[in-house]
């Protein structure tokens, strides 16, 4: 299992990626796109990095509105896991 991230270092690593922000337990970042096409287009795009990663953000899509929440649930919080696969998504 992952070691949870201090506060200190969650801090830190949220630092180091752009769109991201602290919400809880977990790392959110909302992305709005010119429609439904555009927003389904990005979900699809996360699906190779994720299973990759054998890790998988929680995601909630709203017409042109992606938001992906991202949590390592069996650690009950944030782990390096996390700010990974928040950084490739940074990048689609």
């Amino acid at each position: 299992m992952s070691q949870l991230l201090s506060e200190v270092e969650v801090q830190q690593k949220l630092n180091q990626i752009q769109g991201w922000s602290l919400q809880g337990k977990t790392i959110q970042s909302v992305r709005t796109f010119a429609n439904f096409t555009e927003a389904i287009d990005f979900v699809n795009r996360l699906v190779e990095p994720a299973e990759s990663a054998g890790h998988h953000p929680d995601l909630a899509i709203s017409y042109n509105k992606v938001t992906v929440s991202l949590s390592t649930h069996d650690a009950g919080g944030l782990t390096d896991k996390d700010f990974q696969l928040a950084s490739i998504i940074s990048k689609l």
